[in-house]
């Protein structure tokens, strides 16, 4: 893959465009339609990427950053339609901050008949350990822990919990139908809904046995600890947040934000028929040695190369719609209906996470 040219909205202080640019050959264009067309007539790449992350956008009364994915991706939808061809398309993070922008992006895609790849890294950076769900097997509860602190942290959590719920019954032949409900809380309205049984304290036991990086104790001179025996969950994590996910065919699935308690992104379920839970780390390599991002451009070649994506746009169309109505939860203060997630798609039968 070789960058041949690049658009770039903002040039804060730092920015390495112009010498990247000059140190691997390609042009920087003045506008998206220029880059698509390399300063030519007709679109003259492959493919395009659209990052749109950093830089200083306004943010809304969810305080969801306006990062303009839709408005990038709306400008290479017009060269597509005007020059009668139309190339894949990655698009990074969620695909936007609003539900029916993303749903347009997806419509966009299969109307002009190119392949949408977008979301989060965690999906395809390696497990620890290296476990899949069964394809088409029943999941009785599920529970995904990790941190955030905004909508683009938050979605990484989501979009990882969503690649291993959707392999939950019926798989093959029945795909995912979609959200119908979610909820957010926060704070010792958390602990009191795992009291209340409303979440698993023994998936939370069994994610928590996967992370390596306790905080407290464990952090200050290398001692184990048990976090939630202990007490030491409830005074490391101040403020605490819980996604209630309602599924359309009746599964939920919970997501913990534990900011303060732990640093690591894992996830736990009970399968139908077993006795104890199964669980993983989604492994991000440290700093700076961030190959877990390679990962996710491998699987952009692919897409490239094979003219598919390997996971459906629903998956990332969905998770952002989730996102969107848990802010909007939290803003209410209360439960809320999402006939609009009634999102179906067939997850790939094929893991996509790497493993060597």
């Amino acid at each position: 893959m070789k960058v041949v040219s690049l658009y770039v909205d903002q040039r804060p202080p730092g920015d390495q465009s112009l010498d990247r640019a000059r140190e691997f050959g390609f042009e920087i264009y003045p506008t998206i339609a220029e880059a698509l067309r390399c300063g030519g007539d007709a679109l003259a790449v492959d493919g395009v990427l659209i990052i749109g992350e950093h830089g200083e956008y306004a943010s809304n009364e969810l305080n969801q950053k306006l990062y303009p994915r839709y408005e990038f991706f709306k400008q290479c939808v017009e060269v597509f339609e005007a020059d009668g061809r139309s190339v894949p398309i990655y698009n990074d993070k969620h695909l936007s901050y609003e539900f029916e922008k993303a749903n347009e992006m997806v419509e966009d895609g299969h109307r002009l008949g190119f392949p949408i790849l977008a979301g989060s890294s965690l999906p395809v950076t390696w497990r620890l350990p290296d476990l899949e769900l069964p394809l088409g097997r029943r999941i009785e509860d599920a529970l995904m822990v990790g941190v955030g602190s905004s909508d683009a942290m938050d979605y990484h959590v989501l979009e990882a919990m969503q690649c291993m719920v959707e392999r939950r019954a019926g798989g093959q032949g029945v795909p995912e139908q979609g959200v119908s409900a979610v909820e957010l809380i926060e704070g010792d309205e958390v602990w009191a809904a795992g009291e209340n049984g409303r979440w698993s304290e023994r998936l939370l036991e069994a994610a928590l046995s996967r992370a390596d990086s306790p905080l407290g104790l464990t952090e200050e001179d290398g001692r184990t600890q048990d976090l939630i025996g202990s007490g030491e969950l409830r005074r490391l994590c101040e403020n605490p947040r819980a996604y209630f996910v309602e599924y359309a065919d009746g599964f939920k699935a919970t997501m913990l934000l534990l900011n303060g308690a732990i640093r690591d992104y894992c996830f736990a379920a009970l399968l139908e028929g077993d006795d104890e839970p199964v669980s993983m780390q989604f492994f991000l390599t440290p700093t700076p040695n961030v190959t877990y991002s390679a990962c996710l451009v491998h699987k952009i070649v692919e897409m490239l190369e094979t003219g598919v994506a390997p996971y459906p746009a629903e998956r990332t169309l969905i998770v952002s719609g989730m996102l969107e109505s848990f802010l909007k939860s939290l803003a209410a203060g209360k439960r809320l209906e999402t006939p609009h997630l009634a999102v179906s798609y067939q997850p790939p039968a094929e893991s996509q996470h790497a493993r060597y």
